[in-house]
């Protein structure tokens, strides 16, 4: 059983949060990461920042450029990771995109996300009748690929559901990345279709902020994923984040818990 499989299999509801790595740096990076398992996130999702990072809303959109400014790499990250490893072992997934992967080298990056115990990978761009073009590498070094349903998926839903490894994560609205102030798909009726045909887990991502969402969203699903609200904190408090993180996580966790 791999490390998303087991934070699951504890039957507890998963709070997942991103941030963007290198953002305000790569030491607050690592900083944030122990300070959110501290606080009781299950698995963390890190943003590899990148020039044209076509999910993401302004708020991701300014923390990669911010990150890129800094001078953060993907080299840098993996160092920066190999470190975390020495301290915790918290589950780890990148959210990139194909670009980045394939500059870097396919068999180099994968090579280094089994290093680094990276459990998985999220790929926006990569489209389920292109999987193929990374899976193989996902197999090879033992990286979750994670796959992505949304609103608009519709007969696809099974199909993705199917194939689906480490967790499925179910995008709750239209358009990219971002805070919204109320989610209007009809979550449940996805999560059925998912569960018809795989028990593989999901999570819930996409405009989640509060607590009354992540509880709405807990109820429905195995997990929530906040992203944009996180990032956000981070850039209002830039090298005084991590507390500020860490007390945001910290609530959305205990939300999260109360769902059964």
């Amino acid at each position: 059983m791999n490390k998303i499989a087991e934070v699951f299999a504890k039957g507890k509801k998963v709070f997942i949060p991103f941030i963007t790595a290198g953002d305000p740096s790569l030491e607050k990076t690592e900083e944030m990461i122990y300070a959110m398992e501290k606080a009781g996130a299950g698995i963390i999702e890190i943003g590899i920042p990148f020039s044209d990072p076509v999910a993401e809303g302004p708020v991701i959109q300014a923390a990669d450029f911010r990150a890129l400014q800094a001078g953060c790499t993907t080299d840098k990250i993996f160092a920066m990771l190999k470190r975390v490893r020495k301290n915790t072992q918290v589950p780890l997934v990148f959210l990139t995109y194909i670009n980045p992967i394939f500059t870097y080298g396919c068999t180099k990056f994968f090579n280094n996300c089994q290093e680094c115990q990276i459990s998985g990978v999220i790929i926006p761009d990569v489209p389920f009748e292109e999987k193929e073009e990374v899976l193989k590498y996902c197999w090879q070094y033992g990286v979750d690929l994670i796959s992505l349903i949304a609103p608009t998926s519709e007969q696809r839903i099974k199909m993705i559901a199917k194939e689906a490894m480490g967790y499925i994560y179910v995008v709750s609205s239209l358009g990219v990345t971002g805070v919204r102030t109320t989610i209007t798909t009809d979550i449940g009726a996805i999560v059925e279709q998912i569960r018809q045909v795989t028990k593989v887990p999901i999570a819930v991502g996409f405009g989640i902020s509060t607590t009354e969402q992540a509880i709405k969203m807990s109820r429905l699903s195995d997990g929530v994923i906040v992203g944009s609200a996180i990032v956000k904190i981070v850039a209002e408090n830039d090298e005084n984040c991590v507390e500020a993180v860490a007390d945001y996580v910290k609530t959305m966790v205990t939300a999260v818990a109360s769902c059964r």
